[in-house]
Protein backbone atom coordinates (compact mmCIF):
# COMPACT_ATOMS: atom_id res chain seq x y z
CA UNK A 1 0.00 0.00 0.00
CA UNK A 2 1.42 3.46 -0.91
CA UNK A 3 1.69 6.33 1.23
CA UNK A 4 -0.68 8.77 1.87
CA UNK A 5 -1.39 12.25 -0.24
CA UNK A 6 -0.76 15.14 1.10
CA UNK A 7 -3.64 16.35 3.39
CA UNK A 8 -3.81 19.11 1.66
CA UNK A 9 -4.75 17.51 -1.58
CA UNK A 10 -7.45 15.45 0.91
CA UNK A 11 -8.92 18.55 1.54
CA UNK A 12 -9.17 19.80 -1.89
CA UNK A 13 -10.85 16.84 -2.61
CA UNK A 14 -13.24 17.02 0.04
CA UNK A 15 -13.98 20.70 -0.62
CA UNK A 16 -14.68 19.55 -4.38
CA UNK A 17 -17.04 17.44 -3.11
CA UNK A 18 -18.98 19.98 -0.73
CA UNK A 19 -18.99 22.49 -3.30
CA UNK A 20 -21.15 20.26 -5.42
CA UNK A 21 -23.30 18.93 -2.82
CA UNK A 22 -24.02 23.01 -1.71
CA UNK A 23 -25.09 22.94 -5.86
CA UNK A 24 -27.28 20.35 -5.83
CA UNK A 25 -25.54 16.78 -6.08
CA UNK A 26 -25.72 14.16 -3.57
CA UNK A 27 -23.11 14.11 -1.47
CA UNK A 28 -22.08 9.58 -2.15
CA UNK A 29 -21.57 10.87 -5.71
CA UNK A 30 -19.94 14.09 -5.69
CA UNK A 31 -17.25 12.20 -3.47
CA UNK A 32 -17.19 9.62 -5.95
CA UNK A 33 -16.25 12.24 -8.73
CA UNK A 34 -13.98 14.04 -6.34
CA UNK A 35 -11.67 10.54 -6.04
CA UNK A 36 -9.06 10.26 -8.45
CA UNK A 37 -6.77 7.31 -9.59
CA UNK A 38 -3.72 7.97 -8.29
CA UNK A 39 -5.44 8.20 -4.29
CA UNK A 40 -4.35 5.60 -2.86
CA UNK A 41 -7.29 3.83 -0.27
CA UNK A 42 -6.31 5.36 2.62
CA UNK A 43 -6.97 8.78 1.32
CA UNK A 44 -9.71 8.04 -0.67
CA UNK A 45 -11.53 6.78 3.37
CA UNK A 46 -10.10 10.22 4.44
CA UNK A 47 -11.48 12.13 1.73
CA UNK A 48 -15.25 10.20 2.46
CA UNK A 49 -14.52 11.05 6.09
CA UNK A 50 -13.92 14.79 5.42
CA UNK A 51 -16.36 15.28 3.41
CA UNK A 52 -18.77 13.48 5.23
CA UNK A 53 -18.10 14.96 8.57
CA UNK A 54 -18.30 18.70 6.98
CA UNK A 55 -21.85 17.45 5.50
CA UNK A 56 -23.17 16.86 9.40
CA UNK A 57 -21.71 20.19 10.00
CA UNK A 58 -22.85 22.30 7.25
CA UNK A 59 -25.40 24.47 9.71
CA UNK A 60 -22.88 25.25 11.57
CA UNK A 61 -19.57 25.92 9.57
CA UNK A 62 -21.31 28.18 7.27
CA UNK A 63 -22.49 30.36 10.25
CA UNK A 64 -19.53 30.24 11.05
CA UNK A 65 -18.01 31.25 7.78
CA UNK A 66 -20.12 34.14 7.75
CA UNK A 67 -18.99 35.60 11.04
CA UNK A 68 -15.48 35.73 10.29
CA UNK A 69 -16.07 36.84 6.64
CA UNK A 70 -16.16 40.51 5.54
CA UNK A 71 -16.91 38.99 2.10
CA UNK A 72 -18.55 36.30 0.60
CA UNK A 73 -15.97 33.95 -1.11
CA UNK A 74 -16.62 32.48 -4.20
CA UNK A 75 -18.02 28.57 -4.25
CA UNK A 76 -15.10 26.51 -4.47
CA UNK A 77 -13.24 28.60 -1.63
CA UNK A 78 -16.68 28.52 0.47
CA UNK A 79 -16.16 25.34 0.62
CA UNK A 80 -12.42 25.06 1.51
CA UNK A 81 -13.20 27.35 4.74
CA UNK A 82 -16.10 24.38 5.25
CA UNK A 83 -14.15 21.96 5.44
CA UNK A 84 -11.07 23.68 7.40
CA UNK A 85 -13.70 25.00 10.14
CA UNK A 86 -15.57 21.30 10.53
CA UNK A 87 -11.86 19.88 10.97
CA UNK A 88 -11.22 22.92 13.78
CA UNK A 89 -14.22 23.33 15.40
CA UNK A 90 -12.92 20.36 17.85
CA UNK A 91 -9.86 22.60 20.17
CA UNK A 92 -8.06 19.09 20.27
CA UNK A 93 -6.99 18.78 16.65
CA UNK A 94 -3.95 19.71 14.89
CA UNK A 95 -4.64 23.37 14.66
CA UNK A 96 -1.56 24.42 12.98
CA UNK A 97 -1.26 21.69 10.71
CA UNK A 98 -5.18 21.86 9.62
CA UNK A 99 -4.81 26.06 8.78
CA UNK A 100 -1.55 25.22 6.94
CA UNK A 101 -2.71 22.61 4.68
CA UNK A 102 -5.75 24.56 3.92
CA UNK A 103 -3.78 27.16 2.67
CA UNK A 104 -1.82 24.84 0.77
CA UNK A 105 -5.02 23.76 -0.73
CA UNK A 106 -6.52 27.48 -1.40
CA UNK A 107 -2.75 28.03 -3.17
CA UNK A 108 -3.54 25.92 -5.98
CA UNK A 109 -6.46 27.71 -6.71
CA UNK A 110 -7.65 31.05 -8.94
CA UNK A 111 -5.91 33.84 -7.08
CA UNK A 112 -3.32 32.32 -5.68
CA UNK A 113 -1.96 34.29 -2.84
CA UNK A 114 -4.81 36.49 -2.50
CA UNK A 115 -7.49 33.09 -1.90
CA UNK A 116 -4.59 31.49 0.43
CA UNK A 117 -4.58 35.22 2.27
CA UNK A 118 -8.07 35.35 3.21
CA UNK A 119 -8.55 31.56 3.88
CA UNK A 120 -5.34 31.78 6.73
CA UNK A 121 -6.93 35.39 8.09
CA UNK A 122 -10.51 33.88 8.80
CA UNK A 123 -9.02 30.71 10.39
CA UNK A 124 -6.91 31.55 12.45
CA UNK A 125 -9.31 34.54 13.83
CA UNK A 126 -12.04 31.39 14.30
CA UNK A 127 -8.74 29.34 16.29
CA UNK A 128 -8.09 32.87 18.49
CA UNK A 129 -12.36 33.32 18.60
CA UNK A 130 -13.09 29.64 19.08
CA UNK A 131 -15.41 29.68 22.16
CA UNK A 132 -17.29 33.30 21.10
CA UNK A 133 -17.85 32.50 17.94
CA UNK A 134 -19.50 29.02 18.94
CA UNK A 135 -21.79 30.29 21.46
CA UNK A 136 -22.79 33.05 19.06
CA UNK A 137 -23.20 30.76 15.57
CA UNK A 138 -25.34 28.16 18.00
CA UNK A 139 -27.55 30.68 19.18
CA UNK A 140 -29.37 29.92 15.26
CA UNK A 141 -30.88 26.98 15.20
CA UNK A 142 -29.60 25.61 11.93
CA UNK A 143 -26.10 26.12 13.39
CA UNK A 144 -26.92 24.25 16.52
CA UNK A 145 -28.99 21.36 15.25
CA UNK A 146 -27.21 21.82 11.95
CA UNK A 147 -30.57 21.04 10.16
CA UNK A 148 -32.12 23.55 7.57
CA UNK A 149 -34.52 25.85 9.43
CA UNK A 150 -37.49 24.47 7.87
CA UNK A 151 -36.69 21.01 8.42
CA UNK A 152 -36.18 21.91 12.79
CA UNK A 153 -39.91 23.98 12.69
CA UNK A 154 -41.60 21.07 10.62
CA UNK A 155 -40.67 18.60 13.27
CA UNK A 156 -41.21 21.25 16.08
CA UNK A 157 -44.62 21.25 14.61
CA UNK A 158 -46.05 17.91 14.12
CA UNK A 159 -43.58 16.37 17.24
CA UNK A 160 -43.69 18.65 20.24
CA UNK A 161 -42.33 16.18 22.55
CA UNK A 162 -39.68 14.61 20.38
CA UNK A 163 -38.22 17.28 17.86
CA UNK A 164 -35.07 17.31 19.64
CA UNK A 165 -34.16 13.55 20.23
CA UNK A 166 -35.09 12.94 16.40
CA UNK A 167 -32.53 15.50 15.57
CA UNK A 168 -30.01 14.26 18.13
CA UNK A 169 -30.41 10.57 16.26
CA UNK A 170 -30.54 12.46 12.49
CA UNK A 171 -26.69 13.66 13.69
CA UNK A 172 -25.36 10.30 15.19
CA UNK A 173 -23.23 7.61 13.46
CA UNK A 174 -25.82 5.17 11.72
CA UNK A 175 -24.94 1.60 13.23
CA UNK A 176 -24.63 -1.62 10.97
CA UNK A 177 -27.78 -3.62 11.35
CA UNK A 178 -27.65 -6.47 9.83
CA UNK A 179 -30.76 -9.13 8.64
CA UNK A 180 -29.95 -12.69 9.18
CA UNK A 181 -31.42 -15.00 6.02
CA UNK A 182 -33.18 -17.12 8.59
CA UNK A 183 -33.03 -20.03 5.76
CA UNK A 184 -29.31 -20.62 6.09
CA UNK A 185 -29.53 -20.63 10.41
CA UNK A 186 -30.61 -19.20 13.35
CA UNK A 187 -29.79 -15.75 15.03
CA UNK A 188 -27.97 -17.03 17.55
CA UNK A 189 -26.16 -19.28 15.00
CA UNK A 190 -24.71 -16.06 13.43
CA UNK A 191 -24.41 -14.30 16.47
CA UNK A 192 -21.60 -17.26 17.24
CA UNK A 193 -20.48 -17.01 13.76
CA UNK A 194 -19.33 -13.35 14.61
CA UNK A 195 -18.20 -13.70 18.15
CA UNK A 196 -16.04 -16.24 16.24
CA UNK A 197 -14.76 -13.57 13.95
CA UNK A 198 -13.92 -11.00 16.96
CA UNK A 199 -16.81 -9.59 16.03
CA UNK A 200 -19.30 -7.75 18.90
CA UNK A 201 -22.92 -7.53 18.21
CA UNK A 202 -26.65 -7.78 19.72
CA UNK A 203 -29.80 -8.82 18.68
CA UNK A 204 -32.47 -6.10 18.45
CA UNK A 205 -35.19 -8.00 16.57
CA UNK A 206 -36.49 -11.13 15.04
CA UNK A 207 -33.82 -11.04 12.55
CA UNK A 208 -31.95 -8.03 13.28
CA UNK A 209 -28.23 -8.29 14.71
CA UNK A 210 -25.96 -4.57 15.25
CA UNK A 211 -22.44 -4.72 15.15
CA UNK A 212 -20.28 -3.02 17.95
CA UNK A 213 -17.83 -1.26 15.16
CA UNK A 214 -19.04 -1.33 11.11
CA UNK A 215 -16.44 -3.18 9.13
CA UNK A 216 -16.51 -4.22 5.43
CA UNK A 217 -19.13 -6.25 4.29
CA UNK A 218 -17.01 -8.71 2.82
CA UNK A 219 -15.31 -9.00 6.46
CA UNK A 220 -18.99 -10.89 7.91
CA UNK A 221 -19.11 -14.44 8.82
CA UNK A 222 -21.22 -15.85 5.23
CA UNK A 223 -21.71 -12.70 3.29
CA UNK A 224 -20.86 -14.12 0.11
CA UNK A 225 -23.00 -17.28 0.73
CA UNK A 226 -26.02 -15.02 2.01
CA UNK A 227 -26.03 -15.88 5.21
CA UNK A 228 -27.16 -11.52 6.04
CA UNK A 229 -27.90 -8.70 4.49
CA UNK A 230 -27.34 -5.12 5.71
CA UNK A 231 -30.89 -3.56 6.82
CA UNK A 232 -31.75 -1.44 9.27
CA UNK A 233 -34.29 -2.47 12.37
CA UNK A 234 -36.84 -0.50 11.49
CA UNK A 235 -36.89 -1.48 7.54
CA UNK A 236 -37.00 -5.02 8.92
CA UNK A 237 -40.32 -4.30 9.68
CA UNK A 238 -41.75 -4.18 6.03
CA UNK A 239 -41.95 -7.50 5.14
CA UNK A 240 -43.12 -9.31 8.59
CA UNK A 241 -46.53 -6.68 8.70
CA UNK A 242 -46.92 -7.52 5.08
CA UNK A 243 -46.99 -10.93 6.04
CA UNK A 244 -46.72 -12.80 2.82
CA UNK A 245 -48.03 -16.37 2.62
CA UNK A 246 -46.75 -19.60 0.85
CA UNK A 247 -47.84 -19.54 -2.78
CA UNK A 248 -49.05 -16.26 -2.90
CA UNK A 249 -48.58 -13.91 -5.57
CA UNK A 250 -46.77 -10.43 -3.76
CA UNK A 251 -45.84 -7.36 -5.95
CA UNK A 252 -42.96 -5.35 -4.23
CA UNK A 253 -43.00 -1.75 -5.96
CA UNK A 254 -40.55 0.60 -5.74
CA UNK A 255 -38.01 -2.51 -5.01
CA UNK A 256 -34.61 -1.54 -5.45
CA UNK A 257 -32.38 -2.24 -4.03
CA UNK A 258 -33.54 -5.42 -2.90
CA UNK A 259 -33.64 -5.35 0.80
CA UNK A 260 -37.48 -5.95 1.02
CA UNK A 261 -37.82 -7.69 -1.63
CA UNK A 262 -35.45 -10.65 -0.30
CA UNK A 263 -36.63 -10.59 3.17
CA UNK A 264 -40.29 -11.13 1.61
CA UNK A 265 -38.62 -14.35 0.12
CA UNK A 266 -36.46 -15.56 3.36
CA UNK A 267 -40.13 -15.56 5.03
CA UNK A 268 -42.23 -17.64 2.60
CA UNK A 269 -42.47 -19.29 -0.56
CA UNK A 270 -44.38 -17.14 -2.17
CA UNK A 271 -44.25 -15.42 -6.18
CA UNK A 272 -42.67 -11.80 -5.73
CA UNK A 273 -42.57 -9.17 -8.52
CA UNK A 274 -39.80 -6.76 -8.11
CA UNK A 275 -40.60 -3.50 -9.99
CA UNK A 276 -39.28 -0.10 -10.07
CA UNK A 277 -38.68 2.65 -12.76
CA UNK A 278 -34.75 1.00 -14.79
CA UNK A 279 -32.21 -0.76 -14.58
CA UNK A 280 -29.93 1.34 -12.58
CA UNK A 281 -32.19 0.52 -9.73
CA UNK A 282 -32.86 -2.69 -10.63
CA UNK A 283 -29.50 -4.23 -10.95
CA UNK A 284 -28.81 -4.26 -7.25
CA UNK A 285 -32.11 -6.10 -6.60
CA UNK A 286 -31.10 -8.99 -9.02
CA UNK A 287 -27.11 -8.68 -7.25
CA UNK A 288 -28.95 -8.91 -3.70
CA UNK A 289 -31.33 -12.03 -5.31
CA UNK A 290 -28.65 -14.18 -6.47
CA UNK A 291 -25.88 -13.48 -3.46
CA UNK A 292 -28.65 -14.83 -1.20
CA UNK A 293 -29.54 -17.35 -3.40
CA UNK A 294 -33.38 -16.44 -3.30
CA UNK A 295 -36.35 -16.65 -5.81
CA UNK A 296 -34.02 -18.18 -8.41
CA UNK A 297 -34.27 -20.89 -10.89
CA UNK A 298 -33.21 -23.78 -8.66
CA UNK A 299 -33.18 -22.25 -5.42
CA UNK A 300 -35.31 -22.31 -2.76
CA UNK A 301 -39.11 -20.41 -3.77
CA UNK A 302 -40.38 -19.30 -7.02
CA UNK A 303 -38.36 -17.51 -9.60
CA UNK A 304 -38.59 -14.05 -8.33
CA UNK A 305 -39.64 -11.29 -11.64
CA UNK A 306 -38.07 -8.32 -11.87
CA UNK A 307 -39.29 -5.93 -14.11
CA UNK A 308 -38.97 -2.16 -15.12
CA UNK A 309 -41.90 -0.34 -14.74
CA UNK A 310 -43.99 3.09 -13.42
CA UNK A 311 -45.95 2.04 -10.30
CA UNK A 312 -48.09 4.67 -11.62
CA UNK A 313 -48.59 3.33 -14.72
CA UNK A 314 -49.92 -0.33 -14.01
CA UNK A 315 -51.31 -0.63 -17.58
CA UNK A 316 -47.54 -1.05 -18.96
CA UNK A 317 -46.82 -3.84 -17.00
CA UNK A 318 -49.59 -5.35 -15.51
CA UNK A 319 -50.83 -8.87 -16.76
CA UNK A 320 -53.86 -8.73 -15.35
CA UNK A 321 -53.39 -11.09 -12.21
CA UNK A 322 -54.47 -9.61 -9.33
CA UNK A 323 -51.71 -9.88 -6.07
CA UNK A 324 -52.45 -11.38 -3.04
CA UNK A 325 -50.33 -9.14 -1.26
CA UNK A 326 -48.57 -5.33 -2.76
CA UNK A 327 -45.80 -3.35 -0.59
CA UNK A 328 -45.30 0.17 -2.06
CA UNK A 329 -42.13 1.59 -0.33
CA UNK A 330 -43.07 4.95 -1.69
CA UNK A 331 -40.40 7.80 -3.01
CA UNK A 332 -40.20 9.76 -0.05
CA UNK A 333 -37.94 13.21 1.46
CA UNK A 334 -36.18 9.86 3.14
CA UNK A 335 -35.81 12.07 6.45
CA UNK A 336 -36.37 9.15 8.59
CA UNK A 337 -32.53 7.73 7.55
CA UNK A 338 -30.76 10.67 7.04
CA UNK A 339 -27.92 9.82 9.43
CA UNK A 340 -26.98 7.05 7.12
CA UNK A 341 -27.36 10.06 4.34
CA UNK A 342 -26.57 13.31 6.00
CA UNK A 343 -26.61 15.50 2.76
CA UNK A 344 -30.07 15.07 2.12
CA UNK A 345 -31.31 17.59 4.72
CA UNK A 346 -29.29 20.09 2.87
CA UNK A 347 -30.93 18.68 -0.99
CA UNK A 348 -34.50 18.58 0.12
CA UNK A 349 -37.00 21.40 -0.17
CA UNK A 350 -39.98 22.11 2.18
CA UNK A 351 -41.68 22.53 -1.16
CA UNK A 352 -40.59 18.56 -1.91
CA UNK A 353 -43.65 17.43 0.55
CA UNK A 354 -46.42 18.45 -1.44
CA UNK A 355 -44.67 17.32 -4.51
CA UNK A 356 -43.76 14.01 -3.00
CA UNK A 357 -46.90 13.14 -1.13
CA UNK A 358 -48.86 13.71 -4.65
CA UNK A 359 -46.58 11.01 -5.80
CA UNK A 360 -46.88 8.94 -3.19
CA UNK A 361 -50.91 9.84 -3.95
CA UNK A 362 -50.89 8.63 -7.32
CA UNK A 363 -48.73 5.33 -6.81
CA UNK A 364 -51.50 4.11 -4.38
CA UNK A 365 -54.30 4.98 -5.90
CA UNK A 366 -52.63 3.12 -8.88
CA UNK A 367 -51.76 0.04 -7.63
CA UNK A 368 -55.10 -0.28 -5.25
CA UNK A 369 -57.07 -1.91 -8.36
CA UNK A 370 -54.51 -4.50 -8.61
CA UNK A 371 -54.76 -6.04 -5.31
CA UNK A 372 -57.36 -8.94 -4.74
CA UNK A 373 -60.51 -8.64 -3.06
CA UNK A 374 -59.84 -9.57 0.16
CA UNK A 375 -55.63 -9.02 -0.19
CA UNK A 376 -53.49 -6.31 1.56
CA UNK A 377 -51.41 -3.34 0.63
CA UNK A 378 -48.54 -2.02 2.71
CA UNK A 379 -47.24 1.36 2.62
CA UNK A 380 -43.97 2.68 3.99
CA UNK A 381 -41.87 5.71 3.41
CA UNK A 382 -38.15 5.84 5.52
CA UNK A 383 -39.80 9.60 6.53
CA UNK A 384 -40.96 10.98 9.99
CA UNK A 385 -43.26 13.56 8.09
CA UNK A 386 -46.84 13.60 8.60
CA UNK A 387 -47.60 14.46 4.73
CA UNK A 388 -45.42 11.73 3.87
CA UNK A 389 -47.73 9.34 5.92
CA UNK A 390 -51.02 9.87 7.74
CA UNK A 391 -52.15 12.44 5.69
CA UNK A 392 -51.86 10.50 2.05
CA UNK A 393 -53.30 7.39 3.62
CA UNK A 394 -56.59 9.61 5.43
CA UNK A 395 -56.51 11.54 1.72
CA UNK A 396 -56.98 7.67 0.37
CA UNK A 397 -59.15 6.39 2.97
CA UNK A 398 -61.46 9.10 2.62
CA UNK A 399 -62.15 8.27 -1.42
CA UNK A 400 -62.32 4.37 -1.26
CA UNK A 401 -65.05 2.69 0.25
CA UNK A 402 -63.42 -0.35 -0.52
CA UNK A 403 -60.25 -0.06 1.98
CA UNK A 404 -59.98 -0.10 5.30
CA UNK A 405 -56.80 -0.09 7.61
CA UNK A 406 -55.52 -2.59 9.68
CA UNK A 407 -53.94 -1.83 13.10
CA UNK A 408 -50.79 -3.22 13.36
CA UNK A 409 -48.37 -4.36 16.11
CA UNK A 410 -44.40 -5.04 16.56
CA UNK A 411 -42.41 -7.06 19.58
CA UNK A 412 -39.52 -4.41 20.07
CA UNK A 413 -38.71 -6.16 22.94
CA UNK A 414 -40.01 -9.95 24.41
CA UNK A 415 -43.08 -8.81 26.48
CA UNK A 416 -44.40 -5.68 25.01
CA UNK A 417 -46.05 -5.49 21.81
CA UNK A 418 -46.45 -1.91 20.64
CA UNK A 419 -48.92 -0.20 18.03
CA UNK A 420 -46.64 0.66 14.98
CA UNK A 421 -47.90 4.01 12.28
CA UNK A 422 -45.36 6.66 12.70
CA UNK A 423 -42.02 4.74 13.81
CA UNK A 424 -39.31 7.56 15.16
CA UNK A 425 -35.67 6.96 15.18
CA UNK A 426 -34.22 5.80 17.86
CA UNK A 427 -30.68 5.15 19.21
CA UNK A 428 -30.82 2.92 21.89
CA UNK A 429 -28.84 -0.17 23.16
CA UNK A 430 -31.77 -2.77 22.19
CA UNK A 431 -33.95 -0.62 20.11
CA UNK A 432 -31.97 1.17 16.85
CA UNK A 433 -33.88 1.66 14.14
CA UNK A 434 -34.67 4.52 12.07
CA UNK A 435 -37.49 6.40 11.09
CA UNK A 436 -40.59 5.04 8.71
CA UNK A 437 -44.14 5.10 8.44
CA UNK A 438 -45.87 1.90 7.80
CA UNK A 439 -49.81 1.47 7.16
CA UNK A 440 -51.45 -1.47 6.09
CA UNK A 441 -54.94 -1.61 3.74
CA UNK A 442 -57.12 -4.61 3.43
CA UNK A 443 -59.37 -4.73 0.54
CA UNK A 444 -62.77 -5.15 1.30
CA UNK A 445 -64.62 -8.06 -0.62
Amino acid sequence: MGARAPLSREIACAAQAIEALAAGRSLQSAVEAALDDGLEPASRAAIRDIAYSTCRQLGLVRELARRVNSRPPPPRLAALQWVALAQLVEPLRAEGIIVDQAVAAARLEPGGAAVAGFLNATLRRFVRERDALLAAARRKDEARWNFPDWWIAQLRAEQPQAWQSILEVGNAPPPMTLRVNLRQGSVDDYLASLAGAGRGARRVGPQAVVLDEPCAVDALPGWREGRVTVQDAGAQLAAPLLDPQPGERVLDACAGPGGKTTHLLELADCRVTALDVGEARLRPVRENLARLGLGQPGGPGHPAIVLAGDARRPADWWDREPFDRILVDAPCTASGIVRRHPDIRWLRRRSDLATLSRQQSEILAALWPLVRPGGKLLFATCSVFGAEGESVIDHFLASRRDARRLELFWRFDADTAEPVSQLLPVAAPTRNHDGFFYALLERRP
